[in-house]
């Protein structure tokens, strides 16, 4: 037998052998293509089941979601969230993960292993703002009053050493507080109060304070003390933590 021959007859072998698992292959198809249809069918219908059922529950959980955001100043951890709404830290994470994705959240692994999410809001980041401005004034007035002075490196700071740097540093905002004259409140009170109530910056301004001093005292008890005795008229106010705005005492008792 030539070569030729000899290769031809391997090829035909080898051909053989490749259209047997194929013949099967086809005959299969051809008596199970209903159940395979039916097959993919149910598991499609149960994958938008599952789906169905994710978003009913993911809609039942935003108010707990959005109170812990407005509570926690933006920040919110799974056992935040798996507590608050008793359900378990896996959904939770898996919940958190979908929000942060919609809205573009940061997170932050922290040393033990736990998560944390950062989502900010309009209502967050006004207070941020707001609390951060008087910072800034009181930077400007430390240079013009006192003489320059070298600063060090900042260095990480334990618990206590925090704690004592900002009260050193509400210490010297009260030294560098203007007197409370009360001659920049020249708006008269019904006017100011326009729609029942004053935010931050509106009230401190009538106090004659910083912002972040009102911010720092709002949650405060005495309070309400504290902000009629540098009321021009002699009004107490409250802080409304669902509205975050503040509301004088008066007007809330006759209402």
């Amino acid at each position: 037998m030539s070569m030729s021959e000899k290769t031809l007859e391997g090829s035909g072998k080898a051909f053989l052998v490749l259209l047997l698992p194929i013949s099967f292959l086809i005959i299969f198809l051809v008596t199970t293509w209903k159940f395979l249809l039916a097959l993919i069918f149910l598991l499609t219908g149960f994958n938008l089941w599952q789906w169905r059922q994710w978003q009913n529950w993911c809609a039942q959980v935003n108010p707990i979601f959005n109170r812990l955001v407005l509570d926690n100043q933006g920040k919110v951890t799974p056992m935040d969230l798996a507590i608050k709404g008793n359900f378990s830290g896996t959904v939770a994470k898996r919940y958190l993960d979908t929000k942060a994705s919609e809205f573009g959240a940061s997170i932050q692994n922290l040393e033990d292993g736990n998560l944390v999410y950062y989502f900010i809001n309009a209502t967050i980041l006004g207070s941020i703002l707001e609390s951060s401005e008087p910072v800034k004034e009181l930077t400007a007035k430390s240079f013009v009053q006192t003489a320059p002075v070298l600063l060090a490196p900042t260095l990480p700071q334990t618990q206590p050493e925090a704690e004592e740097a900002e009260k050193a540093a509400a210490e010297t905002e009260a030294e560098l507080l203007p007197p409370v004259t009360h001659e920049a409140v020249t708006v008269p009170l019904e006017k100011q109060l326009v729609f029942g109530s004053l935010i931050q910056s509106e009230l401190a301004k009538r106090l004659n304070v910083y912002s972040s001093t009102v911010y720092k005292r709002r949650n405060d008890p005495d309070f309400p003390e504290w902000s009629r005795s540098r009321d021009p008229d002699g009004i107490a106010w409250s802080f409304s933590r669902r509205n975050k705005e503040f509301f004088p005492l008066e007007e809330e008792d006759k209402s």
